[in-house]
């Protein structure tokens, strides 16, 4: 009965552990994997580095982004895009442009 009473605090712990935080952060990257692999040409995005761009063109693994007044021309790669300010990178819009 020891034993036993001795593997239920370790166990509870992870189980507590897993849904306070290995849990969402596995939530947390789907939705990112989504949001990245939803890019499309003309949406605004974001990077991790700053800088605000629009998407002018999109290959399998990297964006052309247009910058600032000049229209500066820069190529990143998707996983570079943090966020997405309008457009496709939301999730309920992302289904509604597929369905066009």
């Amino acid at each position: 009965m020891e034993q036993l009473q001795a593997f239920i605090l370790p166990i509870g712990l992870l189980v507590i552990f897993y849904f306070f935080a290995i849990r969402p952060q596995k939530k947390k990257e789907k939705e990112i994997k989504e949001m990245r692999s939803g890019l499309r040409v003309g949406d605004e995005v974001v990077t991790i580095g700053g800088i605000y761009g629009k998407i002018v063109k999109a290959k399998d693994d990297s964006l052309t982004l247009e910058s600032g007044s000049a229209k500066t021309k820069l190529e990143v790669t998707r996983w570079a895009v943090g966020s997405v300010l309008n457009g496709s990178g939301d999730r309920n819009n992302s289904t509604d442009e597929k369905a066009e």
